[in-house]
């Protein structure tokens, strides 16, 4: 009796990946959706539907609180072992729904309460491994929630981003300082790491307050970021590496070259130059992009148990996401057509990366079937 009644669970959590797999894939694609529709590119899109106009007013809340917010939260709960860390990104993912269904305020409101429970399993994280890198995924997330809350309360858009962007730096600054923490660094290395990082949260509290100053800040704090993570990241010594560790490597390091160009960029916009689109864009896409392509092909297969065979076809969508951000970001500012080239080379890039993954993982299996 009790084994027939343990028999559904399996069935129930196939059900619940693959509700969390088509919630997370429809967060995606109309949060790019909006950034295309934002970048004035042409896409069909029903005239009866309400969605597309609010995917566009929702495109940053979409792609870091629903989005992103929804796979950190998944990658986090796995790491927990807990059932009850799944009620963060469950409820990302469901304030990613409310925004696209038209109640901001519900989506707000949830967002804040993913916040709370993601704190809550940070909290969990630390009290298992006290640790400077654990700590600071209970910082990125206090800043994320910080973010929400600023949201949830009607502030606008221009002082939430950089609280919702500094919660990603944050949460990439501390995976990348648990792969270097074995590594020697210089006497005050860690400590600078950690100054630049609280200058970050101090540009996003500036930032809500005085703009041009928050601005500065925040940008220098980026700029100081990418050179410490040039320097110490262990990306440097893997770079002469083969296979999948020279392709993480050429991920990382490109990536850290956006964050420098966006923390340069978020100074230029404080002083009333037009690159504001230059300073999200190359840290959002550039940076943050550029280390989901880096770490999806060690972090999907321990999510989903799915093993994929890496090949150099791994680098095409990396080309082409740098390539069209060149387009995008340089000359962009120039043509309106270059830009909304470029964003649709982004979105391309990224529908890519996602074949290829799908591909890779095909071609594990029917490998696999050979060898068998």
């Amino acid at each position: 009796m009790r084994t027939n009644a343990a028999r559904p669970a399996p069935v129930l959590v196939a059900a619940l990946r693959l509700g969390f797999l088509l919630a997370v894939a429809a967060l995606l694609v109309t949060g790019v959706i909006g950034g295309l529709l934002r970048a004035g590119v042409a896409i069909p899109v029903p005239r009866a539907s309400a969605w597309p106009g609010r995917a566009v007013l929702g495109h940053a809340f979409l792609m870091i609180c629903g989005f992103l917010g929804t796979v950190i939260g998944i990658e986090r709960a796995v790491a927990v072992r807990r059932r009850v860390a799944f009620a963060a990104p469950l409820l990302s993912a469901l304030a990613g729904l409310a925004m696209l269904a038209g109640d901001g305020t519900a989506a707000g409101w949830l967002a804040v309460a993913a916040a709370i429970v993601f704190i809550a399993v940070n909290g969990v994280v630390v009290e298992r491994q006290f640790a400077a890198h654990t700590l600071l995924l209970l910082a990125g997330a206090t800043v994320w929630l910080v973010g929400n809350v600023l949201n949830a309360l009607g502030s606008q858009t221009a002082a939430v981003v950089p609280w919702w962007l500094a919660f990603l730096v944050l949460t990439i600054a501390a995976e990348r300082l648990e792969m270097t923490r074995l590594m020697r660094r210089r006497r005050g290395a860690a400590a600078a790491l950690y100054v630049l990082l609280a200058f970050l949260v101090l540009g996003s509290v500036l930032f809500t307050l005085a703009p041009a100053a928050g601005g500065v800040v925040y940008g220098l704090a980026l700029v100081g970021l990418a050179a410490w993570l040039a320097r110490y990241d262990i990306a440097r010594r893997t770079l002469a590496a083969r296979g999948l560790s020279r392709y993480m490597a050429v991920c990382l390091l490109s990536g850290y070259c956006w964050l420098a160009v966006s923390g340069l960029a978020w100074i230029g916009a404080a002083r009333g130059y037009a690159v504001r689109d230059v300073a999200l864009h190359a840290l959002a896409l550039g940076f943050v992009f550029s280390m989901m392509l880096a770490h999806a092909p060690v972090i999907l297969p321990a999510l989903t148990r799915v093993k994929l065979r890496f090949g150099a076809f791994f680098y095409v969508p990396l080309a082409l996401l740098h390539a069209s951000l060149v387009v995008r970001l340089l000359f962009g500012s120039f043509d309106f057509a270059l830009l909304g080239a470029g964003a649709a080379g982004n979105a391309i890039a990224i529908a890519l990366f996602a074949a290829t993954l799908a591909g890779s993982a095909l071609a594990w299996r029917l490998g696999g079937a050979t060898r068998a």
